[in-house]
C-alpha cells in the first residue's frame, strides 16, 4: 500500500468514526421535533398569549361597591330627572368599556340621585359627580379605574368622565356644551350622548360658574352647596331604562 493509499485509508477509518459517534449522540439524546411549513409561519400578534393580570383583592372598604360590579349592556339607555326637565343619554359599551362599566354600576347604586352640577361654564361644559354623602363619596373616590383610549369625540351634548390625571376616573363627567374635540388629545373618552333633552341641559344655571370649592363638597355635600349655592341644579334621580326603574 502506497502513502497515499495509506493516508486515504485512515481519513476514511477518521471519517466513519466521526459519523458513528453522531449517530450515538442523537439516539441519546432522542428523537428531533420537525417544522413542517405551516410550523414554520412567523409568530403574529394574535398568535401571541394575552398577559393574564391579577385581579386586586378587595379591602373591606371596598366590599360594598365591588359587590354590585356588573359588565353594562352592549347598549343602554339612562334617565336623568334633571331639576330642569327630563333627559335622556344614550350610551355604548364599546366607545369605553371601563367607564361605562362604572357608570352603568353607579348609575344603579343610585349615586347620581340628587347629585349637583357644581361646575357650569357657558359655552363649554356642565360637570356634575360628586355625591351628596361625603361618606358614600369617598367608597367611590379610593377606587379610580383605568384610561380608555379616546374612540368618540367630544362633540357637543356628548357625556365623559372628568379626570386630574392618567388612570384617575372615578364618578365625575362632564356634558359638552359645544365641540369640545380638543379634548381628545387630552384623553378624554367621550362614551355617550344626550338623546333627548339638550335643551334641559343647556337650562341649567350657570350663574355659580365654577366658585363652588370641590375639596368642600367632598367633605360637606350637599349641605355645603344647598346652603352657598341654592339655586344650584341638578339630578333628581337616575335609572338605567328598563332596569328596576319603577323602584326608583
Amino acid at each position: 500500500m502506497t502513502v497515499i493509499e495509506t493516508l486515504t485509508s485512515n481519513r476514511t477509518a477518521a471519517r466513519l468514526a466521526k459519523n458513528i459517534r453522531t449517530i450515538l449522540l442523537v439516539l441519546a439524546m432522542g428523537p428531533v421535533a420537525t417544522l413542517s411549513a405551516q410550523d414554520e409561519k412567523p409568530t403574529t400578534k394574535e398568535d401571541t398569549p394575552a398577559p393574564v393580570e391579577i385581579e386586586k383583592t378587595p379591602s373591606t372598604d371596598d366590599v360594598e361597591i365591588q359587590s354590585a360590579k356588573a359588565q353594562a349592556p352592549k347598549k343602554f339607555k339612562v334617565i336623568f330627572e334633571l331639576s330642569t326637565g327630563d333627559v335622556e343619554l344614550e350610551v355604548a359599551r364599546k366607545l369605553a368599556p371601563l367607564g361605562v362599566d362604572q357608570f352603568y354600576q353607579a348609575v344603579n347604586d343610585g349615586f347620581y340621585d340628587e347629585c349637583r352640577f357644581f361646575r357650569v361654564v357657558k359655552g363649554f361644559v356642565v360637570q356634575f359627580g360628586i355625591n351628596g354623602d361625603p361618606k358614600v363619596q369617598q367608597q367611590w373616590k379610593d377606587q379610580p379605574i383605568k384610561d380608555d383610549p379616546v374612540l368618540f369625540s367630544n362633540l357637543k351634548g356628548t357625556i365623559c368622565f372628568a379626570t386630574s390625571g392618567p388612570d384617575t376616573r372615578t364618578t365625575q363627567m362632564f356634558i359638552n356644551l359645544s365641540d369640545n374635540s380638543r379634548l381628545n388629545n387630552l384623553g378624554f373618552a367621550a362614551f355617550g350622548r344626550v338623546n333627548k333633552g339638550m335643551k334641559h341641559i343647556e337650562a341649567i344655571t350657570d350663574e355659580y360658574g365654577e366658585q363652588p370649592q370641590q375639596d368642600r363638597i367632598q367633605t360637606e355635600g350637599n349641605d355645603y352647596l344647598k346652603k352657598s349655592f341654592p339655586k344650584m341644579d341638578y339630578i333628581k334621580r337616575a335609572y338605567v331604562v328598563g332596569r328596576d326603574s319603577a323602584a326608583k
